[in-house]
């Protein structure tokens, strides 16, 4: 068993407690827990931190190619595999032959896209995530996809009406976040949607960035026929480990993704090349030319702690972080953005000048970000309710002078 998993059953099956983590989890996290200081990091939902470990399995990595050389595609194919496995389980796919890696879930969007012939009539909220904003609108300017937008009401809340409404026009794709990445409003009634795209026989594609890893996430039970996310936040995995989710039913249709390469063959290191391509089944299929390999060593210990503590505990704790720090913002006069729905993992504040206040904030010692018109902050379970409480007394004083 190894020092992590040792570390992470000491918790047994009970609900996560701070002491506990304080005592069993964070010396798993050492090395970026020491380099904090006075200052408080409430950016966990952009970029996760790393594990202690992280460093060790990227060694490993490279470990085999200083030792193997060619050789190490053994050892690197066998991590891929893992790490396809990892998300497979994460998000309750069917198996590892259900999720193609990717660099970017930017990159997964385009395999979707580059699948048919035709122009694609599309529709996607206008709250997609930039990466995602930019593919769509750049295909709408080239004359590749027709895009119906979808916007929030006045609240800055989705409802799953206007988007049944827009199936109407009878699109080919949908494309929509489960937690939206401006002010984390969590779509928990989607399953409405995407039953009535279902009937409507339009396809759905997820984007699960603010979800996997978060709070839990079944993608047979959703139905969805393609999802994108990746490591770089609540996993722990940093940029580079991203995939692309394709549902059984879609793995092996015509006509076939042009975002292909020599890996998406049968027997890619048989290297043939006599007639016509024979490509590999299921999601083997899918795959490009020459992957970077070291992001999948770099996303193992986050997936592997994901797995081995729960994701539903996370969640659960994660609501108890939110409900302190929003206590402790009230109590001190900051309104939030407040969802009818459960948040994804972090806290919004509406703020005309939220960009600008992200520098006096870091000023502060509050380590977040800015997206939209509004200051973004996750409680983790590596920060105390002590800092919950002293950030927000610090967030008071910059946001209300």
């Amino acid at each position: 068993m190894s020092s992590m998993n040792a570390s992470v059953a000491t918790l047994g099956d009970r609900p996560l407690q701070e002491n506990d983590l304080r005592e069993h989890i964070d010396p798993l996290f050492s090395r970026v827990l020491r380099k904090g200081g006075d200052s408080i990091y409430l950016a966990n939902h952009s970029l996760g931190r790393p594990l202690d470990r992280t460093e060790d399995d990227v060694r490993e990595g490279l470990g085999l190619w200083y030792s193997h050389l060619d050789g190490a595609w053994e050892g690197w194919q066998a991590e891929t595999l893992g790490f396809r496995q990892r998300v497979a389980a994460l998000i309750h796919a069917a198996g590892a032959h259900c999720i193609i890696p990717k660099a970017s879930a930017g990159q997964g969007l385009r395999a979707v896209l580059n699948r048919r012939d035709r122009p694609l009539r599309v529709i996607a909220s206008r709250s997609e995530f930039n990466s995602i904003d930019v593919i769509l609108k750049a295909y709408e300017g080239r004359g590749r996809i027709q895009i119906d937008w979808v916007g929030p009401d006045a609240r800055r809340l989705y409802r799953p009406n206007d988007f049944i409404a827009a199936l109407e026009a009878r699109p080919d794709l949908l494309v929509l976040s489960l937690v939206f990445y401006d002010t984390g409003q969590f779509f928990a009634d989607i399953a409405a949607v995407i039953d009535a795209a279902r009937a409507c026989g339009v396809e759905i594609l997820l984007d699960l960035y603010h979800a996997a890893g978060a709070l839990p996430v079944d993608v047979g039970a959703l139905d969805v026929d393609y999802a994108v996310g990746g490591c770089y936040k609540y996993l722990r995995g940093g940029p580079g480990a991203a995939w692309l989710y394709v549902h059984p039913r879609r793995l092996d249709e015509e006509p076939r993704t042009l975002d292909t390469g020599w890996f998406a063959v049968a027997a890619p290191f048989g290297f043939e090349r006599a007639g016509a391509t024979r490509f590999a089944q299921g999601g083997d299929g899918w795959l490009e030319s020459t992957p970077a390999i070291l992001p999948f060593y770099q996303a193992r210990a986050g997936l592997e702690f994901a797995l081995a503590i729960g994701v539903e505990r996370l969640r659960a704790y994660c609501l108890t972080q939110q409900s302190l720090f929003l206590a402790e913002l009230s109590k001190h006069g900051v309104a939030c953005f407040a969802p009818e729905q459960p948040r994804g993992a972090f806290v919004a504040i509406p703020h005309s000048g939220a960009a600008s206040i992200v520098d006096r904030l870091g000023a502060e010692g509050i380590i977040a970000d800015a997206r939209e018109g509004f200051l973004r902050f996750c409680p983790d379970i590596l920060n105390s309710s002590r800092e919950l409480c002293e950030a927000a007394r610090r967030i008071a004083g910059v946001v209300r002078r």
